[in-house]
């Protein structure tokens, strides 16, 4: 599954939202795990079938996903573009965008409630792999101009701005 993970960043999130599997521990999986043994361990399900829906969603993911550069370019024509940072208060602070908005409870409650449903935004995570969590949570709740940073901030920090120091979670 650790392989699979790579090459389909989403993957957990479709299994889950189909399958129902991997989304908490009595459904979960081992990163060791073949895709095959998760299926077989969960009713036989057909492995072509699960990996062709993997296959979908992250062509569908892909459409979330804003390039760093893209997305320093739609920065400088609209700086009111609005960045949300959903990494913890740490790594906010210890690298990031100027004028990313760190994602707090309050923030999602002016989010859903306010906001147009609309409006650009762009999510920002770590390697751009939690960003589409987050977004499918915003999309599934009717906001439709959502994006993701592809690669999150350690794409942004190496191809946009190498002044923006690189970081490595323990």
């Amino acid at each position: 599954m650790a392989d699979l993970l790579a090459a389909y960043p989403g993957a957990q999130r479709a299994i889950f939202r189909k399958y129902h599997i991997g989304g908490c521990s009595s459904c979960g999986f081992q990163q060791e795990e073949t895709l095959a043994q998760v299926c077989e361990r969960n009713g036989n399900l057909p492995v072509a079938e699960v990996l062709a829906h993997i296959q979908s969603s992250h062509e569908q993911d892909k459409q979330i996903l804003i390039e760093p550069k893209e997305l320093a370019a739609q920065r400088h024509q609209n700086p009111a573009l609005r960045l949300l940072d959903v990494r913890s208060r740490e790594e906010h602070d210890a690298a990031r965008i100027e004028g990313a908005i760190l994602v707090s409870q309050p923030l999602m409650q002016e989010i859903m409630g306010r906001w147009p449903k609309d409006e650009l935004f762009v999510i920002v995570d770590h390697q751009g792999k939690q960003s589409l969590d987050a977004a499918a949570y915003f999309l599934g709740h009717g906001l439709t101009n959502v994006r993701c940073l592809r690669g999150g901030m350690d794409a942004w920090s190496q191809e946009v701005d190498e002044a923006i120091p690189r970081y490595r979670l323990a």
